[in-house]
């Protein structure tokens, strides 16, 4: 039920990318696990936002530069970019507005994307694949740092 809040969205996500560390749900709220998918990407490419949205956090954990961007289409769902070399700019802050497509930072060796649904993380790969037994249907579009000017279908 809490999923079915995603329809609407569209996010961008790797594809010229290896997945070098997949999601792995959390069995309890603070187990170990991967939030997200760690995917191997050239250093130095441009991490573009997947999503419109609005940054809710920016900054560094564990010594590793995150965005976190609050869609625009359903402020449910938040997409996280982790291990960026670079941001793209001082600008870019807790409340700044982002359109799909728009640089927020430069690559390191790896990437991370997580996506949030509410409190509940979920495998963007899964998501995008289409294998949707237990989750809603967002639309994905699947490119790797290109900007290009696309819209999702239904």
């Amino acid at each position: 039920m809490l999923l079915s809040l995603a329809i609407g969205v569209c996010l961008v996500l790797p594809s010229n990318a290896s997945v070098v560390d997949p999601f792995r749900a959390p069995e309890c709220e603070r187990c170990a696990g991967n939030r997200g998918v760690e995917f191997a990407v050239p250093t130095g490419s441009d991490v573009v936002a997947g999503l419109s949205g609005t940054v809710s956090f920016v900054g560094v954990v564990g010594g590793r530069n995150y965005v976190v961007l609050r869609a625009t289409a359903n402020p449910a769902v938040r997409v996280t970019y982790g291990g960026l070399a670079l941001l793209a700019a001082p600008q870019l802050r807790q409340g700044s507005v982002v359109v799909r497509g728009e640089r927020i930072g430069i690559a390191q060796h790896s990437l991370h994307v997580g996506l949030r649904i509410g409190d509940r993380y979920v495998d963007p790969q899964l998501v995008a694949s289409g294998n949707l037994s237990k989750v809603a249907k967002p639309r994905y579009r699947v490119t790797l740092g290109a900007r290009r000017t696309h819209s999702c279908s239904r």
